[in-house]
């Protein structure tokens, strides 16, 4: 089991859009992903779940992978999060 303190930063947080990716990415390991955020911990691949947190930007919450593709989980979903979920991309040519 491994555990990662993370930092949303994308201007939504964890709502709609961002959180679909993040359960869509989490959803494709065989390994158990939980996120933990103000006491509570919800399956990670459940969009439900996810969207319940109410994780906003700026909010931190601890990332939690435990199983045979953990280390690949957690690389992939700290992609996603340090990417901003593809946020501002459009705006590189302003």
């Amino acid at each position: 089991m491994i555990e990662r303190e993370i930092t949303i930063r994308n201007q939504t947080g964890l709502h709609a859009r961002p959180a679909a990716m993040f359960v869509e990415a989490a959803d494709r390991f065989d390994s158990e992903v939980e996120l933990i955020f103000d006491g509570i911990t919800v399956n990670a691949k459940s969009i439900i779940g996810v969207l319940s947190l109410g994780i906003g930007n700026g909010d931190t919450a601890i990332l939690r992978i435990s199983g045979s593709d953990e280390e690949e989980a957690m690389e992939r979903l700290l992609q996603l999060i340090e990417n901003r979920f593809g946020e501002g991309e459009e705006d590189d040519f302003i």
